[in-house]
């Protein structure tokens, strides 16, 4: 019993920690996200994470989502800022859609889990997207479909907790970083939990040759397409990533 209630409350932090990193247009997504802020901050890990959790409670408003979609906005889309990449394939190749997205392919093809390429236009390697896909995971293994313990640990393992420090550091030390301050600050805390729960060890940084390099060259034709696409469908208003940017596959999981 104490291990299904382990795994929902993982289940709880995953889902809180996607909230931040998908964009949340639907407001409904969003007041979930304040309720479930407010069940972790007074249930915290530990006294580094139940003070962020407060503090992000406190900054976020509670009657509209606008200011977390702004300093959001400033982070990962805003050319006129450090632009912050989301990506495991980024922070293992320093390119969009590589090994750590074929991977994250190869892992998915072990569950019903797809990306539901309607409603979510990120890569599947995206964290945001890799937040989702443990919430679920951890879920069902609650559920008692322990089938699902070995893939939730192999993403952990081998894609999540390859980049998680190096991406926390980067939107730590960004210069529009606020809210997100106080969410690396509990992700961390959360993500030492991880290591200790699943048995994994932290993942050495990734060293790249220091080189002056032009930021097109980084991005494939494919990510450039993706990119405009994002672009046009949030200023006609399309873009909608909420809580529905997984689905499930018909076929056989195994």
């Amino acid at each position: 019993m104490k291990e299904q209630e382990v795994n929902k409350a993982r289940a709880v932090y995953y889902k809180i920690f996607s909230g931040f990193f998908v964009y949340l247009t639907d407001q409904s997504r969003y007041f979930e996200l304040l309720s479930l802020l407010d069940i972790v901050k007074t249930n915290p890990l530990d006294n580094a994470s139940g003070e962020a959790f407060t503090n992000i409670a406190n900054k976020l408003q509670k009657d509209s989502n606008v200011a977390l979609l702004q300093e959001y906005d400033d982070i990962f889309h805003n050319p006129h800022t450090t632009q912050v990449r989301t990506t495991a394939s980024f922070y293992d190749e320093q390119v969009e859609s590589g090994r750590k997205r074929v991977q994250m392919l190869d892992f998915l093809a072990k569950t019903k889990i797809r990306r539901d390429e309607k409603n979510y236009s990120e890569y599947e390697d995206s964290i945001g997207f890799v937040f989702a896909v443990l919430s679920e995971l951890a879920n069902l293994v609650a559920d008692g479909q322990e089938q699902y313990k070995t893939v939730q640990h192999c993403i952990f393992a081998d894609v999540l907790n390859e980049f998680v420090d190096e991406i926390s550091r980067t939107i730590y030390e960004h210069e529009k970083a606020d809210i997100f301050k106080d969410v690396i600050v509990a992700l961390l805390s959360f993500m030492e939990f991880e290591r200790l729960y699943l048995e994994v060890s932290r993942a050495k940084p990734k060293e790249f040759k220091k080189q002056e390099v032009n930021k097109e060259e980084t991005i494939s034709k494919e990510e450039m397409e993706r990119r405009a696409r994002n672009k046009a469908e949030k200023a006609a208003g399309a873009k909608k990533q909420d809580d529905v940017f997984i689905t499930y596959d018909v076929e056989s999981d195994i």
